[in-house]
């Protein structure tokens, strides 16, 4: 199983929840974000079961089993948000694990901003 797995799953739901329910997901953040890949999931059982849409709960069972062989990796904060003070709600974004193209606000001192900076991506804005 691997992580092309994942999305081919997420966008075959994607598909027929925008046909049949009106619902426009992100295939990608479905295939990388367990918790959203989930509320997904709940909505296309959700709409099978109210608006007897029974083609979309294959297609829920077969990404939630694939989401599921993959653990959720814990995220390390940038930066320690008890030492600056900062209520949860308001501590910055966490770097996903692995991703070298996050394109948050890094901490002073880091030579992320420095590679980003740099490559042409991260320039067109």
């Amino acid at each position: 199983m691997s992580q092309n797995d994942v999305l081919a799953a997420a966008a075959h739901l994607h598909v027929q929840l925008r046909r049949k329910t009106g619902r426009v997901t992100d295939t990608e953040w479905m295939a990388s974000n367990a918790d959203y890949a989930h509320a997904i999931v709940r909505f296309a059982r959700e709409k099978a079961e109210t608006d007897g849409h029974a083609e979309l709960l294959p297609l829920a069972q077969r990404l939630e089993t694939l989401v599921a062989q993959i653990q959720p990796r814990v995220r390390q904060p940038l930066i320690d948000t008890a030492q600056l003070g900062l209520r949860p709600e308001t501590a910055p974004l966490q770097r996903p694990v692995g991703d070298p193209d996050w394109n948050a606000q890094a901490p002073p001192g880091s030579n992320a901003r420095d590679e980003l900076s740099t490559r042409y991506i991260g320039r067109l804005r």
